[in-house]
């Protein structure tokens, strides 16, 4: 069945209930160590499968959704940034959810929480698998085994990103609504400040001047057609525990999409454009001067992981080291986002 309630506009997908979600090209970590946020270097395309009826897959046509072009080893970050109402949101790789590591449900679960709750969570760079941290999302074929999905599942069949949403109920959201209009009145009453704060932004911010990518494209095969999730270098981000009653969720999803992972030669042959540019070389960022991320909100409570993903291996495991150079980013290089630490489309069947 066709969910006409999921939209793409320009790169954003646009799900019921007031969500946002980009895919954002972001700098690979290294494998060892922990680290701050990487930037956000430009969003991924986005194309309705519908679009190309005649040169998708025929499984890609029969599961709907959208496709968007990844290099092998490329890493990615989702952001929800312009999330407009309360929404519990899930997020699969494979069908394995990157919350608890358990298989992919069509319900909300609090033990374990098998949902991100927005706009609180801002955007998420990876599979939670450690206490105040994520693996970073990394694209790597299938058969290798080296997806977050062939790893917990022992099978590589889905692939790609699979998307839900879950809206307040009907009672719980005419609440919210009411005390944003009498919010947005006490505003309206308000004297304007005497100047300017700093800017609370939904998310890194895509960086201006970045160095050159190597002539080169990435070593490796590019001639997969289906790709996966698996993961790579750990950051510090937190995935926040919902403070909310179960009972103040819908009980139904409200809009579902499935995201297809594609190489670059595959999506020049399915849609006949050009792919992105080969991704930036981090070391030649970071000797740039240009900017890394901390983000800590004071008020939420970090969601435990779970033994699923904590058992992930990175992507090195399957493809080799990673000789990509790193530097580490000078102090003053990572910038502090919100608070600082310590202060007070179309669907089918899947």
């Amino acid at each position: 069945m066709t969910d006409s309630t999921v939209r793409i506009d320009g790169s954003t997908l646009r799900l019921p209930g007031g969500v946002a979600v980009r895919f954002i090209r972001t700098l690979r970590l290294p494998e060892h160590g922990t680290h701050p946020l990487p930037p956000g270097l430009g969003e991924f395309p986005v194309r309705r499968v519908a679009d190309h009826p005649d040169t998708v897959p025929e499984a890609w046509r029969a599961r709907g959704g959208v496709m968007l072009p990844v290099y092998l080893r490329e890493a990615m970050w989702l952001s929800f940034a312009g999330t407009t109402e309360p929404a519990a949101l899930q997020v699969g790789v494979g069908k394995v959810c990157a919350v608890s590591g358990l298989p992919w449900s069509d319900r909300l679960s609090r033990d374990p929480q098998n949902y991100l709750v927005l706009p609180r969570q801002p955007w998420l760079d990876g599979i939670n698998s450690g206490t105040g941290t994520v693996r970073q999302f990394v694209a790597v074929p299938l058969g290798l085994g080296a997806t977050v999905e062939g790893q917990i599942t022992g099978e590589e069949t889905w692939g790609g990103v699979q998307l839900q949403t879950f809206p307040l109920n009907d009672r719980e959201l005419a609440k919210w609504r009411e005390q944003e209009r009498r919010r947005a009145q006490r505003t309206r009453l308000l004297p304007p400040p005497g100047g300017a704060g700093p800017a609370l932004m939904g998310a890194p911010p895509a960086t201006g001047a970045v160095p050159a990518a190597p002539a080169a494209a990435p070593a490796g095969p590019q001639r997969a057609v289906a790709m996966g999730l698996g993961v790579g270098g750990s950051m510090r981000q937190e995935v926040y525990q919902d403070d909310r009653p179960p009972s103040d969720w819908a009980e139904q999803p409200a809009g579902r999409v499935f995201v297809h992972l594609v190489t670059p030669p595959e999506w020049r042959r399915i849609t006949g454009e050009e792919p992105p540019p080969s991704p930036v070389d981090r070391a030649a960022y970071t000797r740039a001067g240009l900017p890394w991320f901390e983000y800590y909100d004071q008020d939420a409570q970090d969601l435990a992981p779970t033994d699923p993903l904590q058992s992930v291996k990175p992507v090195g495991d399957w493809l080799g080291d990673d000789h990509e150079p790193w530097q580490e980013p000078a102090p003053h290089q990572v910038q502090q986002l919100k608070d600082a630490p310590g202060a007070p489309v179309e669907d089918g069947e899947w």
